[in-house]
């Protein structure tokens, strides 16, 4: 589904991709780029060449035909085949849209994704971005390149700006997205899944989905999603279903209620993707997203 954008707002998004990219290259270049190499290795080990054979070399890599040929020991020499396919998927539904934080989740999602992008970019990967609410949004095959990565930002941050006055979409189905990723990458390669994932059953797609490909599923929430404050009687309404009603956040037992409601939801989160041996990372718009991804892939590199 085709999103329309006037020249101004195309402006604002042109200047926020140039600001993106400044404010992300520090970060790419001194910390994400090593840690991300660390992190996603290459489909395998690629036949090199030939080299003398030297004290402390592995006796299985002898390559016994040049051995015998020059009287000599030779072992094969390999290389890591570095290259990879980095997809993005990322949920643009109506909640996506919510923010109290001065900037909405879609908001920062696009920063996110922009950095996983840069550093998939820098280790000559190939990125990928599919756009999704209840249907497929948008689909950027994966290319390598920098023009090609600033695509991918623009396309971001136009769903972005959407999502803050009236998105096309309202509700999530996580699914579609992991059915299309499915249908058109038969390769391994590597997958972030960014959305606060609020979607009904969707383990069946993410477990066969995981078993191709390498997941990393990471939720993005407000901090007002979390915390309540004590206002009196406030209207909540849900996004996606545009169902209202009407709350006490002054009555104690209604805050606690809510908190542990939360925690238990977010503890089953943990706990399901823990199930299927997929990564999590949970980055609230409250704080700093440069500060998780550079500890999430700290400690992944470490494991």
């Amino acid at each position: 589904m085709e999103q329309t954008i006037s020249n101004e707002e195309l402006k604002s998004v042109l200047k926020e991709v140039r600001q993106i990219q400044v404010r992300t290259g520090k970060i790419v270049s001194d910390v994400m780029a090593g840690e991300y190499h660390s992190v996603f290795k290459g489909r395998g080990m690629e036949f090199e060449d030939v080299r003398e054979y030297q004290m402390g070399d592995d006796v299985r890599n002898i390559d016994w035909n040049v051995t015998a040929r020059m009287n000599h020991p030779y072992i094969k020499n390999f290389r890591e085949e570095r290259e990879l396919t980095v997809m993005i998927l990322v949920d643009i539904s109506a909640s996506s849209g919510f923010g109290t934080t001065g900037f909405s989740k879609a908001n920062i999602i696009a920063k996110i994704c922009a950095t996983l992008a840069f550093s998939a970019i820098q280790n000559n990967d190939k990125v990928g971005l599919i756009l999704f609410s209840d249907v497929i949004e948008k689909y950027i095959p994966p290319k390598k390149g920098s023009n090609h990565v600033l695509r991918v930002i623009r396309e971001l941050l136009v769903s972005a700006k959407i999502l803050e006055t009236e998105p096309l979409r309202k509700a999530t189905n996580i699914n579609v997205a992991l059915e299309h990723l499915n249908k058109l990458h038969k390769r391994r390669g590597v997958c972030f899944l960014v959305s606060d994932f609020i979607s009904e059953d969707f383990e069946t797609d993410l477990r066969i989905v995981s078993k191709r490909h390498e997941i990393i599923a990471i939720s993005v929430s407000d901090p007002r999603e979390i915390e309540l404050p004590p206002l009196g009687l406030i209207e909540l309404e849900d996004a996606e279903t545009g169902e209202v009603i009407l709350v006490d956040t002054s009555d104690p037992a209604f805050l606690k209620s809510f908190h542990e409601n939360i925690e238990i939801e977010m503890n089953s989160r943990k706990d399901f993707f823990r199930s299927l041996k997929i990564d999590y990372l949970e980055i609230n718009t409250g704080n700093s997203f440069e500060n998780s991804l550079i500890s999430f892939f700290s400690r992944r590199s470490k494991k």
